[in-house]
C-alpha cells in the first residue's frame, strides 16, 4: 500500500517558508528559486487538500491548519535530520538513543555515569530532553524515558513497559556546620532546627517525623523550594536541614558540603523507572542501554544502602 507521505522537498520548503513567513527567505535558505518554493508548497497544499498559507502585506502567514501541520512537520524534520547526522557520524555503528528524563535525576545521577557507558559502549550516544509526566511515545521521537513516580502511575502509562531502577528513599541532610560535632542528630534535635521544605511535597517532613514517632509541631514550617537541586544548594549553604535522596547528592556528600544528619531513611512511594514503548522488537541500542542502566542502578542502590545505614553512630 502506498503511503500518504508528501515529498521531503515539499516538506522542507513548507517548513522554511513557515518559519520565515516568506517564500523568498525560504528559497535563500534552501538554495532554490522563489518560484520553485512556491511550486512545492502549492503541490503540498493540493496533496493535503487544505490551504497552508494566506498572503499578507509583508509576505505569507500560516492558516490555522498550516500552523498545526507546521508544528508536527518541523519536529519530525528535526528528528530526521538528527538521526541522519547520527548515522553519518557513527558510520552505521552503534546508535543514538533519544531519552526523556526528569531533570534532577538526569543531571545528578545519570549524566555523571554516562562516561561508564561511553567506556563500555563507545558506539552509543544518548540525547536527553526533559519530560516529567507520562506521554504517548507515538507522538514523540523518544526511544525511552526515565520517569519518577509511583508504581500505579507506571502501570497506568498506556502502551509501555517499565524497568524499576530504585526507590526514592530520603534522609535528613545538612551542612556540617549545623552539626554539634561528628555525632548524628536525633529526630528531636532535628525538629528544633530550620527545616527546608519541598513545595511539591508539603508533607515530607511530617511523614518522616511520624515514621520516627517524634513530636515536631513545626514540621511543615520553613522555606519552600520546588526542586531537589534547590534544596541541595540551600542545605549546603547552611540554611537548614533537607530531606534528600542520597543518590541525588552524591557529589555534595563526597566533597563534604553535605552530611547525613540522621541515619534513618524514609522509604518513599516514588521510584525511578526506565520506560519504553511496547513493540515487536526493541532497537539494539535500547536493549543495550536498558541492560547497562539496570546494572548501574543495582550497583548504585547497593552502595546507597551501605552509605545511609552502614555509618557508625547511626541513631
Amino acid at each position: 500500500m502506498r503511503r500518504k507521505i508528501p515529498s521531503t522537498q515539499a516538506l522542507a520548503c513548507f517548513e522554511a517558508a513557515a518559519r520565515h513567513e516568506s517564500y523568498t527567505r525560504a528559497a535563500q535558505e534552501l538554495s532554490l528559486t522563489q518560484s520553485a518554493v512556491s511550486r512545492q508548497i502549492t503541490a503540498l497544499e493540493d496533496f493535503l487538500g487544505v490551504p497552508l498559507f494566506r498572503r499578507t502585506r509583508h509576505g505569507v502567514a500560516l492558516t490555522p491548519s498550516g500552523l498545526g501541520y507546521w508544528r508536527q512537520v518541523s519536529r519530525r524534520l528535526q528528528g530526521l535530520e538528527r538521526d541522519t547526522l547520527d548515522v553519518m557520524t557513527r558510520r552505521g555503528l552503534g546508535g543514538a538513543l533519544a531519552l526523556a528524563a526528569v531533570p534532577t535525576f538526569a543531571t545528578r545521577w545519570l549524566i555523571p555515569r554516562l562516561p561508564l557507558l561511553a567506556a563500555q559502549h563507545p558506539d552509543i550516544v544518548v540525547h536527553i530532553d526533559t519530560r516529567t509526566r507520562p506521554f504517548l511515545f507515538g507522538d514523540t521521537e523518544f526511544d525511552a524515558a526515565l520517569f519518577a513516580g509511583t508504581a500505579d502511575q507506571v502501570a497506568n502509562w498506556p502502551g509501555t513497559r517499565a524497568i524499576h531502577l530504585m526507590q526514592e528513599d530520603v534522609v535528613p541532610v545538612c551542612s556540617p556546620r549545623l552539626l554539634q560535632g561528628p555525632t548524628a542528630l536525633t529526630p528531636a534535635q532535628i525538629a528544633g532546627m530550620p527545616l527546608l521544605q519541598q513545595s511539591t511535597r508539603p508533607y515530607g517532613w511530617r511523614k518522616w517525623f511520624d515514621a520516627q514517632q517524634a513530636d515536631a509541631p513545626l514540621a511543615m514550617d520553613g522555606p519552600r523550594y520546588e526542586l531537589f537541586s534547590m534544596l541541595a544548594v540551600a542545605a549546603s549553604h547552611g540554611l537548614g536541614v533537607a530531606l534528600m535522596p542520597v543518590m541525588l547528592i552524591e557529589a555534595e556528600l563526597a566533597r563534604g558540603e553535605l552530611v547525613v544528619a540522621c541515619h534513618r531513611p524514609l522509604h518513599g512511594e516514588r521510584g525511578y523507572y526506565l520506560v519504553t514503548p511496547v513493540q515487536e522488537e526493541d532497537a539494539p541500542v535500547v536493549v543495550v542501554f536498558s541492560a547497562w542502566l539496570k546494572s548501574v542502578a543495582q550497583n548504585s542502590a547497593a552502595v546507597g544502602v551501605g552509605g545511609v545505614n552502614g555509618v557508625s553512630g547511626a541513631l
